[in-house]
């Protein structure tokens, strides 16, 4: 499980100097494109201004508010946390009666209120110990998972897409009947066969492209609601 590209950036130390910094330490001009869009992105702005760890947060608050997502007393769990903008937004949502887990191969600073681990997600260890705090089936399992970019589109979409099944093969397991499942993919959808199996297991799915992210971006997610624990 990799870390986010650049949808999941912390935003700390953005400021009016970095165009400065970055040319002082020779970075390459996709790297500069990256923090000028940082630095005039109005989502950014408003993200650091809310105290959120990545502008991701803004992402999942607009569907949540779509699609009414998160209850409280909810049990949810997070898959490639880092650096926990999800989970300050799903924390909020399901209160102290939630169950709140996550984990990520990168640190994530504590979050009131979620149980994180920092390892794979695939680690029989690590999902224990998920499903032990989690203390049941989870309403919800999502995933803001993306692999490091190369800039070679399809080998990106491979690669984002095989992160995707990974998420969907733990949702599997762990949601309880008429659960959901929230995770990134690439433009243009989820593949067939990934489809297929969304729709063995679930009521209904739908991709959503949240206006935070950006237009040029590829990304969008998958959403599917109402898991059915017999296909």
């Amino acid at each position: 499980m990799k870390t986010k590209g650049t949808s999941g950036r912390s935003y700390r130390g953005a400021g009016g100097r970095t165009s400065k910094v970055q040319k002082k330490r020779g970075l390459s001009a996709s790297s500069r494109r990256w923090i000028e869009r940082q630095i005039n992105d109005p989502f950014v702005a408003e993200a650091k201004a809310r105290g959120f760890r990545a502008r991701s947060a803004l992402k999942l608050e607009q569907m949540d508010a779509k699609y009414g997502l998160f209850k409280k007393g909810q049990r949810v769990l997070d898959l490639g946390s880092a650096p926990g903008g999800w989970l300050q937004v799903v924390a909020e949502r399901i209160g102290e009666q939630g169950r709140l887990a996550g984990i990520d191969l990168l640190d994530i600073e504590p979050i009131t209120g979620a149980f994180i681990i920092k390892g794979d997600a695939n680690d029989p260890e690590n999902q224990a110990k998920l499903r032990a705090h989690l203390n049941g089936k989870a309403n919800w399992v999502i995933s803001d998972m993306a692999a490091d970019t190369t800039g070679h589109r399809p080998t990106d979409h491979i690669r984002t897409t095989a992160l995707l099944e990974t998420a969907l093969d733990i949702a599997l397991e762990v949601l309880e009947e008429g659960g959901g499942f929230l995770a990134k993919c690439f433009q243009g959808g989820a593949e067939k066969s990934t489809l297929t199996t969304l729709r063995q297991h679930f009521q209904k799915t739908r991709h959503l492209k949240p206006e935070a992210s950006r237009s040029e971006s590829v990304e969008i997610y998958v959403l599917a609601t109402g898991f059915k624990t017999k296909s």
